[in-house]
């Protein structure tokens, strides 16, 4: 196939680069940052993806950020482009803090207290995946389901997470959006003045040239 890989990287590689990146997370920041810059639409636009994007790194749909951030840019009319890109802003740099204060956050707006009763947020995860996977099993044993533990995780972990989340994701989301906005803006105009001089001196050739033939 023409665009196959022709080394083929182990699967060891690979997850540890999607943990860090060649060149690490600042040189990935810096290549999302030159093409959403780049994307062609009006800066408002680009913005709102970028609002979209940003605000739903803290949701706790993990693996559905994109189709996440895909939908919210669409409901807002901001460039989905830019809000798939901006969810780059959740990485394995930020996704602890992000989820230490999505979860407090959550905790606090519904005036719960994590009292550790059913254990650690990392034995939480642990249990519900667990759970899942027996239940899974139990579609074909005669083992009876059991959904205890991923209500457990539900009630503690997942609902408050997303309505923790809403807060400092709209802050964030806002950080960015009115930081995005009018360097975007710059750039774009940057790029059509140095098109419109480019533009000038072709004329001003093809001018010339035709002056020096007459």
């Amino acid at each position: 196939m023409v665009f196959k890989r022709r080394d083929r990287r182990p699967v060891g590689r690979i997850m540890l680069e999607s943990l860090w990146p060649k060149g690490g997370w600042g040189r990935a920041a810096r290549y999302v940052q030159h093409r959403v810059t780049r994307l062609p639409d009006p800066p408002d636009r680009i913005a709102r993806g970028i609002f979209a994007g940003v605000f739903t790194t803290f949701t706790p749909f993990y693996g559905f950020h994109f189709v996440t951030a895909a939908l919210l840019a669409l409901a807002m009319r901001g460039n989905v482009l830019a809000a798939i890109l901006s969810t780059f802003f959740g990485n394995p740099l930020t996704y602890v803090p992000i989820g230490v204060i999505s979860m407090k956050t959550g905790y606090w707006l519904l005036g719960l207290e994590n009292d550790g009763h059913h254990g650690s947020l990392g034995r939480k995860f642990v249990k519900a995946g667990e759970d899942l996977w027996d239940n899974l099993c139990a579609l074909f044993t005669p083992e009876r389901a059991d959904w205890s533990d991923l209500l457990i995780f539900y009630d503690e972990v997942f609902f408050p997470y997303m309505i923790g989340g809403i807060v400092p994701g709209i802050v964030a989301g806002l950080i960015a959006y009115y930081i995005s906005l009018p360097l975007i803006a710059a750039y774009q105009n940057r790029r059509r003045g140095a098109l419109k001089q480019k533009l000038e001196i072709l004329k001003k050739k093809r001018a010339d040239g035709t002056g020096d033939r007459l």
